[in-house]
């Protein structure tokens, strides 16, 4: 079967990859992926989403982070159990589930050298924005660096943020898309000659004799460092309902990768579940992706992320629950349908307000937690360390940028190095853009004109973020508030050259251009669903700032806009009583997302999955509880909670939770013991072969 038939052949904003496709098979059915791609993707790509099942309870099991933390899309690989979401596909692979009860396996040692040691004076522990950015600073001051990530490029999450970015245009990159600012950075640190990147490399531990070992593609190594940096991100928390654990139900991140890395179509109908700016984000690539969004759920009486993201998604046609959570994932072998209800104020379901969609995708978006282990283990030890970007604190990716920057400046002042000046104004920086967004003011009425040409600024909330400022060629937008978090405001004599409105991060601007025809004027508004969508002449249903229906508007030409990363510029013909209220105009049929007729049965809470890889239910763990267990690793024994292979990385914030459900204060809960290893590894890795057997 070819790879290309569940492909994103056409995207908006990414270009369709030149790939090189390689045969495989999967349970002895022969297929073709992408080389190079994940073997997890490969297998989406074909519309395989059902991996294997559980020797436990036979459920169907799947993938839920794509990003090496749990242990749900495991798989053997050329007879290797490994997990399927961060092997690269090469020519030839066999791969096959996991099927009944765990056996020994008769493995060849791996074809690497012995171990190796070297030394550094600064390891950097994960390639995204914040590890980077402090790559850059010690690089720049020839301070001999390791930069070590798991993927096949360095960017982490800015590889799959296809939006433009907020924050300041001069510091941090806005109104520059997370995939080039990744590749912009990249392109720096490749060309520093003190600083050694190591990409497809699998950081293993951090070891009481001061060293840290890491699985490269040519064997293990132990890395000695002067300074140890841990910028290895955030891990996906989960939400325990029941169907949590079905193929389907995923996280937002994971969907980022499928769609916005991979490129695929793993989706046709999807609900979001969380809002804040990854759920958020996480429905607006879907819609550039094509798919259709039934709706959104926030358990909270606003989405917590940026008001111009949840305001976009909601102009195109997507209906936002707030107020709401999910109840059940329904299915048998994947996803069908999910419900939701609204919530009392201590986040309780109401009765009768339940409703049911079919769907084939649930995105979880529901916070992240730290991964910081290496960091702890580097303290225990006697290793100089810090930590940076997400593993210190869940922020922006701007932030963690500014973040990465000072840890950088602060490593090469404690290595000695002299004359290092750091500015107040970059800790004042960093910490404006890991505001999760301020006050939010009510909807100033747009400028009352129904002559010339003047932009219209959607923008209410204090967010870090001022492209619209600096791009203004004539200075005509600025702020009397803060010069990054204060609102923006146009002071007057536009001339129309758009510049604001194609350079938003939150598609917040637009253009009202009288001059023409007072009575039909036109309304410039940017656009990133695909030139395909449009036709000239077509009527749309227009939407204000926030997606209310205003009436209707046609549509009478596009351009891209010149330098602005493929947005693309629609003027839309209106009224005048409507020109300045226009922000958008809706890309999803009502009649499509609504609702099932009636609410699907939900089952029972304490049915809900808190441990994938043991398949420990909600209830067993409650049960425990109630009869005066507090320490995890006593509940481990009891439960086998915790005891999978991902080391109890997706289960804990889950079984801590149910704690605090239950009244125990954190305080008297006693939690898991750390495991030693990151990522399952082969002994032979760390001794290397003398001969073709796997001997030493």
């Amino acid at each position: 079967m070819s790879s290309r038939d569940k492909r994103i052949l056409r995207h908006p904003i990414l270009p369709e990859p030149e790939v090189r496709e390689v045969g495989f098979t999967f349970n002895g059915a022969e297929f073709t992926g992408a080389e190079g791609e994940a073997v997890s993707s490969a297998l989406f790509a074909q519309g395989i989403q059902v991996f294997g099942h559980h020797h436990a309870d036979d459920s169907p099991q799947g993938m839920f982070c794509a990003n090496g933390q749990c242990s749900q899309c495991t798989l053997l690989i050329d007879g290797v159990p490994l997990k399927s979401c961060i092997v690269p596909l090469r020519e030839g692979m066999a791969v096959k589930s996991l099927e009944g009860l765990p056996e020994l396996l008769e493995l060849p040692g791996p074809d690497v050298r012995p171990p190796v040691e070297v030394s550094a004076s600064v390891l950097i522990l994960g390639g995204g924005p914040s590890g980077m950015a402090a790559a850059i600073e010690l690089g720049e001051r020839g301070i001999d660096t390791i930069l070590v990530d798991d993927k096949d490029r360095l960017g982490g999450k800015l590889v799959l943020q296809t939006h433009k970015f907020f924050g300041s245009v001069a510091d941090c990159h806005a109104g520059t898309r997370g995939i080039r600012i990744a590749e912009m950075l990249e392109t720096r640190i490749r060309g520093m000659d003190s600083v050694a990147v190591w990409t497809g490399s699998v950081v293993l531990g951090v070891y009481s004799d001061g060293t840290v070992g890491v699985r490269c593609g040519d064997g293990f190594r132990t890395v000695r460092p002067g300074y140890l940096l841990v910028a290895t991100g955030a891990r996906e928390k989960s939400l325990p309902f029941p169907g949590c654990t079905l193929p389907g139900v995923y996280g937002a991140g994971a969907f980022q990768t499928l769609v916005n890395r991979d490129m695929v179509r793993c989706a046709e109908r999807i609900f979001v579940l969380g809002g804040g700016n990854v759920g958020l984000i996480g429905a607006y690539h879907a819609l550039q992706a094509g798919m259709t969004v039934v709706g959104l759920a926030e358990a909270m009486p606003c989405c917590g992320g940026y008001k111009v993201h949840a305001d976009k998604i909601k102009r195109l046609g997507v209906p936002v629950f707030t107020n709401h959570t999910v109840l059940a994932a329904h299915g048998g072998e994947k996803l069908r349908a999910v419900t939701i209800a609204g919530v009392d104020s201590s986040f309780r379901p109401v009765p009768g307000t339940e409703k049911s969609w079919e769907v084939d995708t649930l995105l979880v978006a529901v916070g992240l937690d730290p991964v910081d282990e290496f960091y702890r283990k580097a303290l225990k030890f006697g290793i100089r360390a810090m930590v940076a970007g997400d593993s210190e604190e869940i922020a922006e990716a701007s932030a963690a940028m500014f973040n990465g920057r000072i840890r950088g400046l602060q490593i090469a002042r404690e290595l000695g190095e002299t004359g290092i000046d750091i500015p107040d104004d970059l800790h004042e920086k960093a910490e404006i853009l890991k505001s999760p967004g301020g006050r939010t003011f009510p909807y100033r009425p747009p400028v009352d004109s129904r002559e010339g040409v003047f932009p219209v600024l959607h923008c209410m909330q204090e967010i870090p973020c001022n492209p619209c400022m600096t791009s203004c060629p004539k200075d005509l937008i600025g702020t009397s508030d803060h010069p990054i978090m204060g609102i923006p405001e146009y002071y007057g004599g536009c001339v129309g050259c758009e510049k604001c409105v194609a350079v938003c991060p939150g598609l917040a601007v637009t253009l009202v251009d009288f001059r023409d025809s007072p009575e039909r004027p036109l309304v410039t508004v940017p656009f990133e669903l695909g030139e395909w969508l449009l036709r000239e002449g077509m009527e749309v249903v227009a939407t204000d700032w926030e997606g209310l229906v205003i009436g209707e508007a046609v549509v009478r030409g596009w351009k891209r806009a010149a330098g602005y990363g493929k947005t693309i510029l629609v003027k839309l013909e209106t009224r005048p009583e409507t020109a300045a209220r226009l922000v958008g105009f809706q890309v999803q049929d009502p009649s499509d997302i609504e609702p099932l007729e009636k609410p699907l049965p939900v089952p029972l809470p304490d049915d809900a999955i808190v441990c994938r890889c043991e398949r420990v239910s909600a209830g067993e763990i409650r049960k425990h509880v109630r009869a005066g267990i507090r320490d995890l690793n006593h509940l481990k024994a009891l439960t086998r909670a915790g005891f999978g292979a991902c080391g109890g990385k997706t289960c804990t914030t889950l079984i801590k939770r149910i704690f605090r459900e239950e009244g125990v204060p954190e305080s008297d809960v006693t939690s898991f013991t750390d495991r030693p290893l990151f990522a399952e590894t082969q002994l032979g890795w760390f001794s290397g072969k003398e001969d073709g057997h796997g001997r030493e």
